[in-house]
């Protein structure tokens, strides 16, 4: 993801308890080598704050079945992290196992030669390639890291609120545009959109208006070079979010996403797009509240078959560093990370949908979103596919997004920029 990262802005926002640690020169690794019976300390670093508690947790069973390593979890603040890595991996002080971008946050740390590749020592073959594609180098195609987690755009709402007001989950676009107009009559907002934050537009462009410009068949199309985006269904999919404009907050681009969550945490808005990363938050905002998922139904035109569907993508890859004292004792547990056993406490402890294949959800939310994502997923195009140039296409759809809604782009006008900027650097395969 890009170094804004979503969870952590949202998590500390919204005040979730975490500790944001300072960004200080961390210390380097202690302690002998592995295999002459001493101790191994592994320093593995990340921006996930918030998760501080669930990842000392999950390093406490590895090491219980690792006599004599101990790993030292440090989490640095978002939006400081790539610099703080950058300048870790350059000298003697970075950690042994970094927690590094995916797909073209990735590509800047493997140029660098900071990290070992995996290949012959790691198996994910099994996996999802648009989740592991996100853990390669663009250039050579060498597996680098391996993925933590995917992530989904969800549409989440308020169980209750749905019973309370007589509505019922939406199957087709007609019922989803009557559910937000009863929420609108009765004075409810009915979608909790937060556009002053470019980054989420994006997002609520996939999970409100994806199945209108065509999921992973898009995309095929896009890499072919057989379209891009002034191709009128995405067109039109953009036309979609100023069409849903009337049922978000009230000069939406002055409402921060942290607001928008709030605004729905709080019982006075009845749907939140977002994603798969903030259950957790919402979890402990209101833990009373009875949260449910579903999939918008596809808009009028949509292409023939559409149906649903839940955007995916790899959020964050754990590596090697090539200048580790600890290589051997850093591979083992990096290993470990691609493991059913670590992807089920990433399920069960840190919330997350594991990248691992075969994992299972004990909360009713993740499981259905999981199962969403492997029923009907589609990948979210403009981050696994076009964020390894400037200008990056989440950027620009966003900040055209934004445009829209304040009248003075209209879908064309936004879909042409998006498309003339990400075509300086994307080359179609054909």
């Amino acid at each position: 993801m890009t170094t804004r990262h979503h969870r952590t802005r949202l998590a500390l926002a919204l005040g979730a308890g975490v500790l944001a640690l300072a960004a200080c020169a961390p210390s380097s690794s202690s302690g002998g080598g592995s295999g002459d019976g001493g101790s191994t300390t592994l320093t593995v670093w990340s921006w996930r704050v918030e998760d501080k508690a669930a990842y000392e947790k999950i390093f406490a069973a590895y090491e219980k079945e690792h006599p004599g390593v101990t790993v030292d979890f440090k989490p640095f603040k978002a939006t400081e992290y790539n610099k703080i890595l950058a300048t870790g991996l350059a000298g003697s002080d970075g950690p042994d196992v970094p927690q590094v971008r995916s797909y073209g946050g990735l590509q800047t740390t493997v140029a660098s030669g900071s990290l070992v590749p995996l290949d012959g020592q790691v198996d994910l073959s099994s996996w999802d390639e648009n989740i592991v594609a996100g853990a390669k180098g663009k250039e050579d195609g060498k597996l680098y890291s391996v993925p933590l987690a995917r992530q989904a755009t969800v549409l989440f709402y308020d169980k209750k609120m749905f019973s309370d007001n007589g509505v019922q989950v939406p199957t087709t676009w007609d019922q989803f545009i009557a559910a937000n107009e009863t929420f609108l009559k009765k004075g409810i907002t009915p979608l909790a959109v937060g556009a002053k934050d470019d980054w989420t537009l994006p997002i609520v462009h996939e999970i409100l208006a994806g199945s209108r410009f065509g999921g992973t068949e898009f995309q095929k199309a896009v890499q072919s070079g057989a379209k891009d985006f002034t191709d009128p269904d995405f067109v039109a999919s953009v036309e979609v979010l100023k069409t849903l404009e009337k049922y978000m907050p009230n000069s939406v681009t002055g409402v921060a996403v942290t607001d928008a969550m709030t605004l729905f945490s709080s019982g006075k808005a009845a749907m939140y797009p977002g994603g798969s990363y903030d259950l957790a938050t919402l979890q402990k905002a209101n833990p009373d509240m009875d949260l449910g998922v579903f999939q918008v139904p596809p808009p009028p035109g949509a292409p023939a078959g559409a149906t649903g569907t839940t955007a995916g993508w790899a959020d964050g890859n754990f590596a090697v560093n090539a200048k580790s004292p600890h290589k051997d004792a850093a591979m083992e547990l990096v290993k470990w990370m691609s493991t059913k056993e670590f992807g089920q406490m990433v399920a069960d402890d840190v919330k997350q949908i594991s990248a691992v294949p075969g994992v299972s959800y004990s909360d009713p939310v993740l499981k259905d979103v999981a199962g969403n994502l492997d029923s009907s997923g589609s990948p979210y195009l403009l981050l696994t596919d076009f964020r390894y140039g400037s200008p990056s296409g989440t950027d620009l759809l966003g900040k055209g997004v934004q445009e829209l809604f304040l009248g003075s782009k209209d879908a064309t006008a936004v879909s042409t920029e998006l498309n003339k900027g990400v075509m300086t650097w994307f080359k179609p395969a054909s």
